[in-house]
């Protein structure tokens, strides 16, 4: 019990010192795996070899699959940027929009939750908003309402990033379909609270007239989803979904095939003849291809995210290309640079937690526990019953045991209570302590991994939207001349109704 209040306090001093910024997560999360690994050390129940080569040389290599799909993902978003899809996207859309204030903020919404499926980081964000941010003020939407129409699109588009999915699939261990399925389920439930943000704040703005029965409609469009989802989770698993993707293959092909003519046509064209021909309607869907290779041909997450960015060079292709693209390659993987080191800080946290993995280096300890279980019955060599237990996971049981919910709705009422604990660097913010904490849950073995997802994907929603300490979130109220926890304060009420919206599902398809 000593031990694991221990590492519970390692825990707390960390999230403390991330929440009053002394201390990076970058450089917290390496720190907090070696103190929780040193720990059990001292107390005699790991060797420094556990910990030099079972938690950092380990945990080093755990997430190196999501670290490859960043790297292929920074490339596809540079590839967006430079060859100028993105922006001819963003405009494309605009001068389809009118001057309806509603209408062209919901299609900036709808254009940025897109682009950013796929596209990421710092730069992304700026190329975007310097184009999006002037249309959106043009109509009325200024300050924290362009700003918040931003954060939301952006959130929107990492829940169908499917960068993002490889961390759920390497962390918790489940499948794609398990993964694409809530992640979807979560982007209906925000669709609609993101349209009400917009009426809302565009309404208290005085720029559009609103009825308040319109705001009653919305909440129970939430309310009917919710039931729907309660009333046919049972349907939902009975559906043939190899039928489905099997019809999709089927339409998917012959557009394909069309597609891969135009695209040689217009190569021809620009760099034989020299003709300029504008960016075709084709390269807008580039952000969608990972996605349709994965969740449709069921392929490899690597190589969907390569053949995206083939597709993306093919479409692109003119004189200087090859140039182009070499240069997206570098640049793109340089941008990721700082999420790749946090997920080697995170990687580490995990097999701090959870042990290290039996394929990696960490393979020498439970070929160790299976050398210790054989013993000599009769005669005979017998292996014990029962796979070995990492310490940590022991010491940690019994302290968490009576803190998580045990029941649905304490779940949902437990979780969407600590819904701010995700901002700040808090212990629930994923590019913090998130996926430690996941990894705590998982080991517990109290909550399936998908509800450990369903808790980690929905308060994702308040840290992606709301979370002062966000790079894009601090350039983003510079940009618009207002303070960065003014935005969090007016996009916060949305985010947490989307949160709670999101743990209801999550225990409607996971608990009940």
């Amino acid at each position: 019990m000593t031990i694991g209040i221990l590492i519970l306090i390692v825990f707390l001093l960390a999230a403390t010192m991330m929440f009053l910024r002394k201390i990076p997560a970058l450089i917290a999360l390496p720190l907090m795996a070696i103190a929780i690994a040193g720990i059990e050390v001292i107390a005699g129940k790991l060797t420094w070899m556990d910990l030099t080569i079972g938690v950092i040389a380990d945990g080093s290599m755990r997430l190196v699959e999501p670290i490859i799909i960043s790297f292929l993902g920074g490339m596809l978003s540079f590839l967006m940027q430079k060859s100028g899809v993105a922006e001819s996207f963003i405009k494309r859309g605009a001068e389809l929009t009118g001057d309806n204030p509603f209408v062209v903020s919901a299609i900036m919404l709808a254009i940025i939750a897109i682009l950013f499926t796929t596209i990421g980081g710092l730069g992304a964000v700026i190329m975007v908003a310097t184009i999006v941010l002037p249309i959106l003020n043009s109509v009325g939407a200024r300050g924290h309402i362009a700003g918040g129409i931003f954060l939301v699109g952006m959130t929107l588009g990492g829940l169908l990033n499917a960068n993002n999915w490889a961390i759920y699939r390497n962390v918790l261990f489940l499948d794609v379909d398990v993964i694409s399925t809530y992640a979807l389920s979560v982007v209906g439930v925000m669709i609609p609270v993101a349209l009400g943000f917009i009426a809302v704040e565009l309404w208290r703005a005085r720029v559009i007239k609103l009825r308040k029965r319109i705001l009653f409609n919305g909440l129970a469009v939430l309310a009917v989803i919710a039931i729907l989802l309660y009333a046919g989770r049972g349907i939902l698993g009975d559906i043939n979904i190899g039928f489905i993707k099997t019809g999709f293959k089927w339409v998917l092909l012959p557009v394909g095939i069309i597609i891969l003519y135009n695209v040689a046509k217009d190569a021809y064209a620009r760099i034989v003849k020299g003709v300029n021909i504008p960016i075709k309607w084709y390269a807008y869907i580039i952000p969608l291809v990972p996605l349709i290779m994965i969740l449709v041909f069921e392929i490899h997450f690597i190589p969907a995210f390569m053949i995206g960015f083939l597709y993306g060079f093919l479409v692109t292709l003119r004189r200087g290309s090859i140039n182009m693209t070499s240069q997206a390659m570098i640049e793109g993987s340089s941008s990721v640079m700082p999420a790749v080191i946090l997920m080697i800080g995170i990687g580490m946290l995990l097999s701090a937690i959870l042990g290290p993995t039996p394929g990696g280096p960490g393979a020498y300890w439970h070929e160790r526990q299976n050398l210790e279980n054989v013993q000599e019955i009769d005669g005979e060599m017998i292996t014990d019953v029962g796979p070995a237990e990492w310490p940590v996971i022991q010491d940690l049981r019994p302290l968490i045991e009576n803190v998580i919910p045990s029941t649905p709705w304490g779940y949902v009422l437990v979780f969407t209570l600590l819904g701010p604990l995700a901002l700040y660097r808090g212990p629930f913010n994923l590019w913090g302590l998130g996926y430690g904490i996941g990894g705590v849950f998982l080991a517990s073995g109290l909550l399936p991994p998908p509800a450990i997802m369903g808790v980690l994907m929905s308060l994702g929603v308040i840290q992606g939207v709301s979370d002062p300490t966000n790079t894009q979130n601090v350039w983003l109220a510079n940009e618009l001349a207002i303070d960065v926890n003014y935005l969090m304060w007016k996009t916060l009420p949305y985010a947490w109704i989307v949160a709670f919206f999101g743990l209801l599902v999550s225990s409607f398809l996971y608990l009940i």
